[in-house]
């Protein structure tokens, strides 16, 4: 049917009538869109000749229509046929028809046939004597060509490039300009000697000085072109063109602006693509973009002539020296490429930042006063860039650049005062409190942007967003003088038509609030006049129903404020306030933020009268426990909890009831969500239940904070014991069974039993046994580890709210287990000697006689996790008591020769609780501290490696409580002849290095580098230990090492390296078996590599790296491979350029990892971790796949494509590409 319908339109297409025929073509053109249509046998011959035919048609648009059609071999041979010798009127059809064949050509059978006989023709039509309009039309056909089938035509590169490079030196502008183009998309699939070649003639024709100026540009501007073309493959060119360019730059004419410019972008480009090969050149190329930044021989400003004077004139700012203008001077396209070639820099080369701080800071500062709108836009940038830079050097220049942008924010062009702001917001971000001595000069600059009728929403925003920023880092003292400047514009932003504007304004406006009435006592400013306005502003906008949900929400959260802040002011407004917000509860968009915003109102320490709305709060919150959404669930705890402690007594006893109700399924919702995600860790993966398990924990935590409150406040009240009692205790002794539980939900069922007990309702006998119930192990097994913890941490906490009798009673309750059932009951041992060290951790127990010999006698016990739980008892009852405990410890170690591990474990417990328990330091000092360490000394060179890791952790805890003293022994203890001393002096001072700041700082900036130094040890289990001891300094306290990483990276790096005299083999009689000494050490360097990427990255130069050292990780062990593929993951996010110059390297391990089987007769755990290591090399591809400019290498297209040709590889690769 189709095909009888184009027959009638081939025949309306040879009428006599221009618009008869201009319709058939058009109706040609709509059926051959359509998606079902092919032409028969018949009718194609047909149907191509009638096409180009109109192609002659005298009416151009009747040949315009004609472009379209079917793409053949014939076709394309008459339209470069009309397109080199045609009419001139004919070119430009003939021109956009072979454009349009080589965008639709899909296979590659008809683009090798169109090649052959397009591809010559268009070169002759190049480079014979035609017009520069054929010439041109002909190198941008070419060019088309080259990016699409360029590597179908490999035979014929040589031949082409030779013709193209000849037209380089044309005459024609035009022609040169697209003979770069055409180069360039040649050079993506030209050989590495093609390559070669073509940067070799470009360079010797740039070495011939006596070329015309414009030949010169064009030949610049050719190499800037094959670097963006070819990427990392221009590297080794680069010895020869990166003197060249820097020389014309330097040597160009005054007037000469472009071939700086063309210079600039070439080495800009060199910086990106070439991060490697241009190490050697980067200071020549700071130094020339930092010298021509300023670059303006035809202007001359005095920044000193300039002045800040709030009270100038309009018309003076408008008339400032900045409106000078000539339309002539083409200088700031040189600053423009220089400040383009500096964030080169700042992106690519992080190391070179602490120089770029010194010497460019200043430069970019003083660019401020930049009065070219090209220019401008990316100084903003730059100068955002560098405020990352040391403090101290960015606090001296921050009255330059507050100068400078008040300057900037007088000019009249939005873009400048948009960028202005950017810049001080960073500033702020950085230096949060720098400005305090500058709000005087800012806020004109505010008030501008807000009030003035040209501003854009885009200004608006950006000022609005300043100003919350500014509020919120500053103490509200320093806005006081400027409050009624800075209210008026603010709350007339708040009616802004845009809703982004409006909303922005609102968060301001909380700020505002903040800032007029910062604290309830004292009172430096009269904030009542400032009470109405705001009030009536946000009202407006909280009681519109009809605007966008940004601005509800944000009407919301601003009146929470004012309420919360001005409520003693407002009681006349409230109950016509109060209700609006209820009201926003019941809608489920705002609901969240309305739930949100009554917690805070209850917060205040007005005590806002809610009596109008209070039970209708309660009971729309009650009711949100039931929803499914985690947030809101969340939200309303929180609420709830802040109502009761404001508003209890106000609250009805079947309020109360309701909610323990609601908690106890909440609660229990939470226990069989949390057995549910336990049961699927064990089935399908790790991560992902964890994190929902977490939520779920916190959810918990928050629900018995609720009940901990409504216990605490409302005791008097019996049915709300008994409600909690019934309800809550079940699911909470279920819930202390987990294995998950940890953090801020263990310490809230601690604190929920605390109060259970001390309510009237509750037994604490009854308690204690149901706790104690709890750990017995069921028919399916023992309770895990956790939860034992988590039961005698419940069971310490429930002796000491109950009282002194009850906890001695409780206590000699256990010792009569440890007496009785030594042998017979193992886990009724196990949990009364937890038990015993948590109390004991609280309290002092010295009162129970003999509690230390019957704890240590469960050292002989047959079973591990016995010995391991009296060890541990032993520790704790030695904190509540040091003075009487630590000397028997001690005096143990040096007689029982066979308990000492034990009894190093009890001595951690000690050490370690007192470095974080800052109140028992100097009990620990003057015990017998000088007896530790020479204990602990002594057995450095333990042949057991448990019982050396236990003396380095005691010795790093010391360490931190006496680092004066321990540092030094240390220090001594690193050049000690014994290799296990020197070990476990390196992971002593791991332990040491914890995230909070101590005394320990100052005297660890000045000697870590002698532990650290380690590294270089001959013995491999040294090395290991300064490997991790560099690692947690890395990511605990960064700043300990920066200064050592030039030093310690190589030597770091060369840890990565297989080292064959670490490898040997072990005969087994009927096989042999090959052991690598040195895995565990490269896997330990290659974390820390990655390690150092999150806190030091600005210290690590990738390309050094990457090329050999993760190169040979990539193709290693199964335990390197894994954090290698997070490495290059982590690099081709945060240094692309560096990656992307040795991806054509990298692709053949990876490759080789995705494509790796187990062997037939492997067991299900090696099938599973070969599993994971191809899905964690597919994420490193994935990664890749991110970076701009990856298409630059073929090797990775090609395992691109074969990743996708494979159904199991693809689907692995979109999946982890989802998560």
């Amino acid at each position: 049917m189709a095909n009888m319908n184009i027959t009638t339109i081939l025949e309306k297409m040879t009428g006599k009538d221009k618009d008869y025929r201009y319709m058939a073509t058009s109706d040609l053109l709509s059926e051959l869109n359509k998606e079902g249509f092919k032409a028969d046998q018949d009718i194609e011959p047909k149907l191509t000749t009638t096409v180009l035919q109109q192609l002659e048609d005298a009416s151009g648009d009747v040949s315009g229509l004609a472009v379209g059609e079917d793409r053949v071999v014939e076709m394309t041979n008459i339209l470069c046929d009309k397109l080199l010798n045609g009419k001139d009127q004919h070119r430009d059809t003939a021109s956009i028809a072979l454009k349009t064949i080589i965008v639709e050509v899909t296979t590659t059978s008809l683009a090798e046939k169109i090649l052959v006989s397009l591809a010559p023709q268009l070169i002759k039509g190049a480079t014979a004597g035609k017009s520069a309009e054929v010439k041109c039309e002909c190198l941008d056909i070419l060019g088309d060509i080259l990016h699409r089938f360029g590597n179908l035509i490999t035979k014929d590169h040589d031949s082409m490039l030779t013709a193209l490079l000849s037209q380089l030196s044309s005459n024609q502008a035009s022609v040169r300009k697209k003979s770069i183009s055409c180069i360039a998309s040649l050079a993506a699939c030209l050989s590495d000697d093609l390559l070669a070649k073509a940067t070799f003639e470009v360079v010797q024709l740039l070495k011939n000085r006596s070329a015309k100026s414009e030949i010169a540009r064009t030949n610049i501007q050719m190499i800037g072109a094959l670097s963006r073309s070819v990427g990392y493959r221009f590297g080794p060119h680069l010895a020869e063109a990166v003197p060249l360019l820097i020389n014309y730059c330097t040597s160009a004419s005054e007037n000469d602006e472009e071939l700086r410019e063309y210079s600039l972008q070439a080495l800009e480009s060199f910086m990106l693509r070439c991060p490697r090969d241009i190490s050697p050149y980067c200071e020549g190329i700071l130094n020339l973009a930092l010298e021509y930044i300023s670059y303006d021989p035809n202007f001359t400003d005095s920044m000193e002539e300039d002045t800040d004077d709030e009270a100038q004139d309009e018309e003076d700012d408008d008339e400032s020296a900045n409106e000078y203008t000539d339309d002539e001077d083409a200088s700031w396209k040189v600053r423009r490429a220089s400040a383009k070639c500096l964030s080169a820099i700042i992106v690519s080369r992080p190391e070179m930042l602490s120089k770029m701080y010194l010497e460019a800071c200043p430069k970019l500062i003083e660019r401020f006063r930049e009065r070219e709108e090209n220019v401008k836009s990316t100084e903003p940038m730059l100068a955002i860039l560098l405020l990352f830079s040391p403090r101290w050097l960015l606090k001296q220049e921050v009255p330059k650049v507050v100068k400078s942008i008040n300057r900037q924010l007088r000019e009249k062009s939005i873009k400048t005062k948009v960028g202005a702001f950017s810049v001080l917001k960073e500033l702020v971000v950085v230096l949060p409190d720098c400005l305090a001595d500058h709000i005087g000069s800012l806020v004109p600059g505010i008030e501008k942007a807000l009030n003035d009728k040209s501003s854009t929403s885009n200004l608006k925003i950006e000022a609005l967003v300043f100003t919350k920023l500014v509020m919120a880092s500053h103490s509200p003292a320093v806005f006081h003088p400027y409050i009624q400047a800075l209210s008026g514009p603010i709350l007339s932003a708040i009616g802004d038509r845009y809703y982004k504007v409006t909303a922005e304004a609102l968060r301001v406006c909380g700020e505002l609030v903040r800032v007029l009435r910062p604290n309830f006592e004292a009172h430096s400013l009269d904030y009542r006049p400032y009470i109405g306005p705001i009030y009536k502003a946000i009202l407006a906008r909280l009681a519109n129903q009809d605007q966008d949900q940004e601005v509800k929400e944000c009407a919301i959260s601003c009146m929470s404020l004012v309420v919360s802040t001005f409520g003693d002011g407002l009681q006349r407004e409230l109950p016509a306030c109060l209700p609006i917000l209820v009201d926003r509860m019941g809608n489920e968009i705002t609901r969240l933020t309305a739930v949100k915003a009554f917690a805070v109102i209850a917060k205040s320490p007005l005590r806002i009268d809610l009596s109008c709305v209070l039970d209708h709060v309660i009971s729309e919150l009650t009711a949100f426990l039931r929803k499914a959404n985690r947030a809101l669930r969340q939200a309303t705890l929180g609420t709830l909890n802040s109502l009761v402690v404001a508003y209890g007594g106000q609250i009805g006893s079947s309020s109360y009831e309701t909610i323990i109700a609601e908690l106890s399924t909440l609660i229990r919702f939470v226990v069989y969500s949390s057995i549910l995600h336990f049961l699927a860790t064990m089935t399908t993966g790790v991560d992902l239940i964890y994190c929902r398990s977490d939520m779920d924990l916190h959810m918990t935590a928050l629900a018995l904070e609720l009940c901990c409150t409504i216990m605490v406040d409302r005791k008097s009240i019996q049915n709300v014991g008994l409600a909690v009692r019934y309800k809550v205790l079940p699911q909470a002794l279920i819930l202390i069974r987990s294995a998950l539980l940890q953090g801020q939900a263990l310490q809230a069922l601690q604190r929920f039993f605390a109060s259970l007990v001390q309510s009237a309702n509750t037994s604490f006998d009854a308690l204690l046994d149901s706790l104690i119930s709890t750990a017995k192990p069921s028919q399916s097994g023992g309770l895990a580890k956790q939860a034992l913890s988590s039961i005698a941490q419940c069971v310490a906490v429930l002796c000491l709210a109950a009282g002194d009798q009850k906890c001695a009673s409780t206590i000699e309750m256990l010792k009569g287990i440890l007496k009785d059932d030594s042998a017979t009951n193992s886990a009724k041992q196990h949990m009364a000697l937890l038990c015993l060290g948590e109390i004991g951790r609280r309290k002092d127990l010295s009162n129970h006689a003999q509690i230390e010999n019957i704890v240590i006698e469960s050292f002989q016990s047959p079973f591990e996790e016995i010995k391991s739980a009296a060890s541990y008892a032993l520790g704790n009852i030695a904190v509540g008591n040091l003075s009487k405990y630590l000397p028997f410890i001690l005096n143990q170690i040096d007689n029982q020769q066979k308990k000492q591990y034990l009894l190093l474990h009890s001595l951690k417990e000690v050490i370690a609780r007192q470095s974080v328990d800052h109140t028992g330091q100097s009990e620990l000092q003057d015990s017998n501290i000088e007896k530790i360490l020479a204990l602990l000394f002594n057995h450095c060179e333990s042949e057991e490696e448990g019982v050396r890791n236990v003396v380095a952790e005691c010795l790093g805890k010391i360490a931190l409580i006496e680092p004066r003293k321990l540092i030094p022994a240390l220090k001594e203890r690193t050049s000690s002849p014994a290799a296990n001393t020197r070990a476990t002096v390196a992971i002593a001072i791991k332990y040491s290095i914890v995230e909070r700041p101590g005394k320990i700082d100052e005297i660890m900036y000045s000697e870590i580098s002698t532990f650290l130094m380690l590294i270089k040890d001959s013995d491999r289990h040294v090395r290991r230990a300064a490997v991790l001891a560099l690692s947690t300094a890395a990511h605990n306290k960064p700043n300990l090492i920066k200064g050592l990483l030039p030093e310690l990276l190589p030597l770091l790096y060369d840890q990565t390296v297989v080292k064959q005299e670490l490898i040997r083999t072990v005969d087994l009689g009927p096989f042999k078996h090959v052991v690598d000494d040195g895995l565990e050490l490269r896997k330990a360097a290659f974390e820390c590599v990655d390690t150092l990427l999150d806190s030091c990255l600005d210290q690590v130069n990738p390309s050094s790296f990457i090329v050999p050292f993760l190169l040979s990780g990539l193709g290693d062990h199964y335990d390197v491979k894994m954090p290698c593929h997070l490495i290059l993951s982590k690099l081709a996010d945060k240094c692309p350029s560096a990656v992307l110059a040795v991806l054509d390297s990298l692709v053949d391990p990876i490759e080789k990892t995705i494509n790796h089987k187990p062997k037939g007769d492997a067991v299900k755990q090696e099938v599973d971790r070969n599993e994971d290591m191809i899905r964690s090399a597919l994420r490193a591809i994935a990664a890749l796949s991110r970076i701009s400019g990856n298409d630059y290498s073929m090797r990775f297209k090609n395992l691109m494509n074969k990743i996708m040709a494979s159904p199991p590889l693809a689907d692995k690769y979109n999946s982890v590409r989802s998560e």
